[in-house]
């Protein structure tokens, strides 16, 4: 293997919850994202990914890529479903397109597909690739939000870049809107 490329042989991926990752763990993890959005990633991006499971995959050389998986609620036909809301999902530079970002999807999926009624996701267009080639749908219905000042609020920006995954709540209709819980931040 050349040099600066990641052998998938030698990987080891750890997936573990929010409250059992180390300092260092998270101090890593927060770095690998600052480094991978060229400093278009916040102290709320970081947020947004806590609270839920991680996927760490290390290499030789260290943390070479990251993903999470957190609880949302998103009202569909009138049902408000848990939503495993995938965030955070980078893989360090020198490591890329060599198969580690479909590792921390494929462990990521198997939690949404196990616990939660569906999968979401905002995914820019590189991200989109990678979504894609795995099953996942970009979504054709409109997307909205529920604002606590302003009430339900669309957001159509949203609306060429949010992707699902279908898990146990079935097919969704997108005659019918997304409509997301609030958080600070991107609300998705």
């Amino acid at each position: 293997m050349s040099a600066g490329k990641t052998d998938p042989m030698t990987t080891r991926a750890r997936t573990a919850h929010t409250a059992d990752l180390t300092p260092a763990e998270l101090h890593a993890a927060r770095a690998l994202l600052d480094a991978a959005f060229d400093g278009d990633f916040g102290d709320e991006d970081w947020d947004h990914g806590l609270g839920g499971m991680h996927v760490l995959v290390h290499d030789g050389s260290g943390l070479a890529a990251h993903g999470a998986v957190v609880m949302r609620r998103v009202r569909h036909r009138g049902r408000w479903l848990r939503v495993g809301y995938v965030e955070n999902v980078a893989v360090r530079a020198d490591a890329r397109r060599t198969g580690l970002g479909g590792q921390v999807m494929a462990e990521l999926e198997r939690v949404v597909d196990r616990a939660y009624d569906l999968g979401a996701l905002s995914a820019s267009d590189d991200g989109a690739r990678l979504y894609t080639s795995r099953g996942w749908r970009l979504w054709r219905g409109q997307v909205h939000a529920l604002s606590p000042r302003d009430g339900v609020v669309r957001l159509p920006d949203e609306e060429d870049s949010t992707y699902v995954r279908p898990a146990l709540a079935g097919p969704l209709d997108p005659a019918h809107e997304l409509l997301f819980d609030w958080r600070d931040g991107d609300v998705l």
